[in-house]
């Protein structure tokens, strides 16, 4: 065979192995599946472990995106310090912006939202667990609680219910510390979160998407300053109006401003 005859059988034979790898790459994206069972068990893995908490908490910084008038997006950001101890109660703080400063206490009947910037509350009674009471201030309040799907007891199916795909897109590190990131997607809902590798996996970030909608508008939230076991008592989440608050009805706080963020 002389040296041309060679070089193009050296090409043919390229040309066909690369066709081969294209084939197996392309059957094993094929057969790979679209739920994979390692990022559904460290989810798993996740709400479990914050199942397993009494009491914790955690500061959180959110950027939600909205659309201007004008058409254009606009990001509005509101933090957040929480406090939960089970299986009933909850404290939270947000601010965000100049007008959102409110404050939130449910005390495992009774939940109460006060606006100290207008010495206002409204209280709401009869709400007998965490998942009731951030049901009610969604639905009815009309209030926005990013990342509360986390705060639910057995957050598990609530979280898989519908997905049609889930991923483990990396492990990135991050201030020295391992994470897992996945993608998750639903019909018209992407979420993505950041879950801490080793004995306590801890979410870190969480991002949720609007994919029904062409914006692609999303709320990214930030997790940090995580406390498995702190101090807590009955008192802390019990509302004692202070001297010349005012008690109006949850209708009557939207109309003050802030609190739909």
């Amino acid at each position: 065979m002389n040296t041309w005859n060679r070089r193009i059988a050296a090409g043919l034979f390229a040309l066909a192995v690369l066709t081969l790898l294209v084939a197996v790459s392309t059957d094993a994206r094929a057969q790979a599946p679209a739920v994979d069972p390692a990022a559904v068990e460290i989810l798993k893995r996740m709400t479990s472990f914050l199942d397993g908490l009494q009491q914790f908490s955690v500061n959180t910084h959110s950027i939600i995106e909205e659309m201007h008038v004008s058409k254009h997006r606009v990001d509005y950001d509101v933090s957040a310090s929480v406090t939960v101890m089970r299986p009933n109660k909850m404290r939270a703080a947000r601010k965000g912006g100049e007008i959102l400063n409110e404050s939130l206490f449910y005390d495992g009947k009774t939940l109460t939202l006060y606006k100290p910037s207008e010495r206002v509350y409204a209280t709401e009674k009869g709400l007998d667990t965490i998942e009731n009471m951030i049901t009610f201030v969604r639905e009815t309040a009309g209030l926005l609680l990013p990342s509360a799907d986390l705060l639910y007891r057995n957050a598990f199916p609530l979280l898989m219910q519908d997905v049609t795909l889930a991923v483990v897109v990396g492990k990135p590190v991050i201030n020295g510390v391992k994470y897992h990131h996945l993608l998750f997607s639903r019909p018209e809902v992407d979420f993505q979160i950041w879950i801490a590798e080793g004995k306590r996996p801890l979410p870190a970030r969480y991002i949720v998407t609007e994919t029904g909608t062409p914006a692609l508008l999303s709320i990214s939230t930030v997790l940090r300053d995580w406390n498995i076991a702190p101090t807590v008592d009955d008192a802390q989440f019990k509302f004692v109006p202070p001297k010349g608050a005012k008690a109006i009805s949850f209708k009557q706080l939207e109309k003050t401003g802030g609190s739909n963020r």
